[in-house]
Order: structure tokens, then C-alpha cells, then sequence
């Protein structure tokens, strides 16, 4: 009787022992399992590291695409419409003064239609400043 009661209690502790290892080891699966997920989710957020030669690969990889659309649009529409404001400023540097060579000149006359002026009293403008826009001499009151 007393052997059976010894091996009995040896098995309850081994029984006790192995019940508490398997938990751990779940434990640390869960855990495990936890971490990767995070590290998974957090390398999603951080992104490819730039370095000089990944961002020339890039620049010639994404030139290559774009010079293959701009192939692509000429094939689809050879005739082209004319150069846009943008193009031709960036294309002619003389554009860049011609506004201060044009005011310089002589020929910088600007004439103003003062007809287009008459109506003033069609427009809802107040007279804060005490201003008669009715007097034909423009004195102010």
C-alpha cells in the first residue's frame, strides 16, 4: 500500500510538471506567434530604406516608363498642338525679361477704356472713405 501511494504521488507531480510545461510552451507560442505578426506589421509600415544606388535604380526605372509613355502619346498623336506657356518659358530664356524689356520700352503705351468705367453706380461698392465717384474732376470730399 504505501508503494502504490508513492508511485501515485511521483506520477501526480510528473502529471503536474508535464501539464505545466505545455502551458508555457503555448505561452510562448502565443507569444511567438504575437511578435511575428508585429514584426510583420511594423516592417509594413517602415518601407524600403532609400540608399544612392535603390533611388538611381529607381529614377532610371521610372525615367524609362515615362519616356515610354511620352513614346506611347507621340505614337497615338504625332501632330503636335504647340508648345504650352510652361514649355515655351522654360525652353527660350529670353522669356524670362521679355515682361521687363517689354515696360522699358517706348512701345510700353497702355491705353485704358474709360468707357467701361461709366456705370460705377450700378455696383454695390460703399463709401466708407467719403469718395464721390459722381464728380467728373475726381476730387475726393
Amino acid at each position: 500500500m504505501a508503494m502504490v501511494f508513492t508511485i501515485v504521488s511521483a506520477l501526480q507531480e510528473k502529471i503536474a510538471v508535464i501539464i505545466e510545461d505545455r502551458k508555457r510552451q503555448e505561452e510562448e507560442e502565443k507569444e511567438r506567434v504575437f511578435r511575428e505578426k508585429e514584426e510583420a506589421e511594423q516592417k509594413r509600415f517602415e518601407g524600403t530604406k532609400v540608399s544612392v544606388e535603390t533611388f538611381l535604380a529607381w529614377k532610371l526605372k521610372f525615367e524609362a516608363e515615362v519616356n515610354e509613355l511620352k513614346a506611347q502619346r507621340l505614337k497615338d498623336n504625332p501632330e503636335p498642338k504647340g508648345l504650352s506657356g510652361k514649355e515655351m518659358f522654360m525652353q527660350d530664356d529670353k522669356l524670362d525679361e521679355s515682361d521687363m524689356i517689354f515696360l522699358q520700352s517706348e512701345d510700353a503705351d497702355v491705353e485704358v477704356d474709360e468707357s467701361l468705367f461709366q456705370d460705377m453706380e450700378d455696383l454695390d461698392i460703399d463709401d466708407d472713405e467719403g469718395l464721390d465717384l459722381d464728380d467728373s474732376d475726381g476730387a475726393v470730399d
